[in-house]
């Protein structure tokens, strides 16, 4: 559970998000979908940082003129290991890959926690807000 507009606001719902990511990621990796990428540091039983890549094809824009648009997402940093550079590093790691793949604009979401982090490393807010609906009705 956490403080974004996405996170759980319940132990149900908290459930109910890991068992429907932890579905969907292995679904990702065994496809090896060449759209999405994860980044991990640490060993499988004892992750200690993480980030997802995804190419979204979007109309191109002036500042986007191939329209596929970099997301990042799912950047965690385990608790004890923070402060040790491992969000730079998977953040690093995951801008190349899109750099590689002729990305030329990257989106994600943040919480205040997170937002020095990207700063840091270039990303600017966009000044829009951010809007959402449930369409099924909750």
């Amino acid at each position: 559970m956490g403080g974004g507009h996405y996170a759980a606001h319940s132990p149900e719902e908290d459930a109910a998000w890991r068992h429907g990511y932890r579905q969907w990621l292995e679904r990702v990796l065994l496809r090896e979908d060449q759209r999405i990428h994860v980044a991990a540091c640490g060993a499988a039983t004892a992750l200690r940082a993480c980030a997802i890549a995804v190419i979204d094809d979007r109309a191109p824009t002036a500042h986007c003129l191939t329209g596929q648009v970099g997301w990042v997402q799912t950047v965690v940093v385990d608790p004890a290991s923070r402060r040790q550079g491992l969000g730079v590093r998977v953040m690093a790691y995951v801008l190349d890959w899109l750099r590689v793949r002729g990305v030329q604009q990257v989106a994600l979401q943040t919480t205040t926690d997170g937002a020095g982090l990207y700063r840091n490393l270039g990303f600017r807010p966009t000044g829009e807000d951010l809007l959402t609906l449930d369409l099924r009705g909750v």
